[in-house]
């Protein structure tokens, strides 16, 4: 049998008769090498005998089915806490042994997942390139000659190449999508402040966020609806959670780089032009985007003040004994020293003026499209020109946690030289089932293998059966002037509402056509019984229940929301009429719905 990848793989294995834990661990716990770089910790015998013993108790209890990661092995970047285990963030120095989990992983463990390892990095979190590490440079997964992307580069490379099915990093500056884009891996970085960060080392602690590895949106969808949700902790960035979707698929409006920049020996050029043609493909017609005020952004990250978060992680270490330092982490980390308190406000002062610059265009898109990195350098080449290299691949990425954005690496496709090349959607904070839910049509599309060419993906792989939280919704029935295509339609697309089905009410209802409305507007009615009604149609859109308030001051009396039954027998909210209305209306009923009516007038 081969080895479980994907959940899918892992709830199918695990529903065998006789599988266990131990028996279908045992084959990924003798795949982690000692020589792989990128690994600096596995797990030994008694720390995962530890796990077993928990995962059997459940299987005893007949608990196990309630435990949604039962027995699935993942890895956490070694700048996350597990108790018992050194965290280094790749700093033999700076190493300490926490006593507690960091939530994150806490909630996975509760999940029923076994942690098999901690992942190499960039140390401290600092890089995009996955070299700057004493534990050695992760390669790329497919092509080794070529880096593996940071700083959460040892977690991508265990993923990619099938060893566990999902990994943790983290992300303050693309450090969870540039490795991604780099093996052929999704890499959902969430809106900052969505994830619990206790037990996390920071690197820019408001600016930071767990990320997720995994091999498709489904799997990385489901790790964060399990681990997300707030805490005690304070959260340094806080973003209202926005509907689970995209307008409604034919109207979603995708902006672009206008002059992406992507590398055109590497074949990238044409890797970015495939995804374009690939929105073209769906009746989408890419809007070309200024991306200049979001590197004008990028910028402040790194040449501003934000550095000294860095600083104060890491401030006893380097004032002490600077050598134990990665020389080019060190020079980064070293760049606080020339910001004072108030640059510190002239760069909030700026934030906040691009931040206003660039707010009126999530206004007219939905979301951005853009290239997860535009290149990507040979191992020879970060050696000869680290931090050139390094500042070339936040291009896209750097930007993102400043504006408070959420964000979804993908794979879209290989150059001619078999490199992986990712794409990455940006939307506003909040965004992140919405973004799951694109990702999951963007990943069926390309239809391309899993990671490292593990193997092709199957429809069971990419069922998307967990998207992170989404703002709450309320299902709203139409019948008249709001229908698709009528005058007050409007009202329902400036509110993000979403089509959910075309129906019928119970056959008990009347529809009357009001006199003296404007636009014309029907009423319904409700019959005592089937005899003295019928089935009217309706359409049933979810409605935002942060948008229902407005709504419902745009309704004019006689009309209201109250509730409506639906041909099955289900009930939602939906327009009624007050009977005293009726005297001087026509009875529409016998043509079905308000449409109907009208086409026959």
């Amino acid at each position: 049998m081969p080895l479980p990848l994907t959940l899918a793989d892992w709830r199918a294995a695990y529903a065998e008769p006789g599988a266990s834990p131990r028996a279908l661990l045992a084959p990924v716990l003798a795949r982690r090498h000692g020589d792989d770089p990128a690994w600096i910790l596995r797990c030994d015998e008694a720390f995962i005998e530890t796990q077993l013993q928990r995962l059997d108790d459940a299987l005893q209890r007949g608990a196990a089915a309630s435990l949604p990661l039962f027995g699935v092995p993942f890895a956490v970047k070694d700048n996350i806490d597990v108790a018992g285990l050194p965290t280094t963030a790749a700093c033999p120095a700076f190493a300490h042994t926490p006593q507690r989990h960091a939530t994150v992983v806490q909630r996975l463990l509760d999940a029923g997942a076994v942690l098999v390892g901690k992942t190499n990095l960039d140390q401290f979190a600092t890089g995009l390139v996955g070299t700057r590490s004493p534990y050695g440079a992760v390669p790329n997964s497919v092509d080794a000659a070529y880096v593996s992307g940071g700083s959460s580069s040892g977690s991508a490379s265990v993923v990619a190449r099938g060893l566990v099915a999902f990994a943790l990093g983290t992300d303050t500056a693309g450090s969870g999508r540039v490795p991604a884009g780099f093996n052929n891996l999704v890499g959902l970085k969430p809106t900052p402040g969505a994830l619990p960060m206790a037990g996390v080392l920071p690197a820019c602690r408001t600016l930071d966020t767990v990320s997720v590895f995994a091999l498709t949106v489904a799997d990385a969808a489901r790790v964060t609806a399990l681990i997300e949700g707030a805490t005690d902790e304070p959260r340094h960035q806080s973003w209202p959670a926005r509907p689970a979707w995209f307008g409604n698929g034919r109207e979603l409006r995708i902006g672009v780089p206008a002059q992406p920049g992507c590398d055109a020996a590497l074949g990238y050029d044409a890797a970015f032009e495939q995804a374009l043609e690939q929105l073209r493909a769906w009746g989408l017609q890419p809007q070309p985007v200024n991306m200049q005020p979001f590197f004008d952004v990028a910028r402040l990250l790194y040449e501003g003040p934000w550095v000294a978060e860095r600083y104060t992680v890491v401030r006893e270490l380097i004032e002490r004994s600077p050598e134990a330092i990665d020389p080019v982490v060190r020079g980064v980390i070293a760049a606080a020293r020339a910001h004072d308190a108030a640059a510190a406000f002239d760069a909030r002062y700026a934030l906040e003026a691009l931040r206003a610059q660039i707010a009126p265009l999530w206004s007219q898109l939905d979301v951005l499209m853009v290239p997860t990195a535009p290149t990507c350098p040979t191992l020879a080449a970060v050696a000869a020109e680290p931090v050139r290299r390094n500042s070339e691949l936040g291009r896209y990425t750097n930007f993102v946690n400043l504006l408070g954005l959420a964000a979804l690496a993908l794979p879209s496709g290989f150059t001619p030289r078999g490199l992986p090349f990712g794409i990455t959607f940006i939307a506003p904070g909040g965004s992140d089932a919405a973004l799951a839910q694109l990702g999951a049509r963007w990943e069926a599309a390309r239809d391309l293998p899993l990671g490292a060419g593990l193997r092709d993906a199957t429809a069971a792989d990419r069922l998307l059966y967990a998207t992170p939280a989404a703002a709450p919704t309320l299902q709203l029935a139409v019948v008249g002037a709001h229908l698709e295509g009528m005058p007050l339609h409007g009202q329902l697309s400036e509110r993000g509402c979403r089509l959910i089905e075309r129906t019928c009410s119970a056959p008990n209802y009347r529809l009357y056509a009001l006199p003296n409305t404007q636009p014309p507007k029907p009423g319904l009615v409700r019959c005592g019984g089937h005899e003295d009604g019928q089935a009217i149609v309706l359409e049933v859109y979810e409605m935002p229940l942060d948008a229902v308030g407005s709504f419902l001051a745009l309704i004019p009396p006689p009309l209201g929301l109250g509730s409506v039954q639906l041909a099955d027998g289900r009930w939602v909210k939906g327009f009624i009429c007050e009977p005293a209305a009726l005297a001087g209306g026509t009875d529409i009923s016998s043509f079905g719905g308000w449409r109907g009516w009208l086409e026959n007038r």
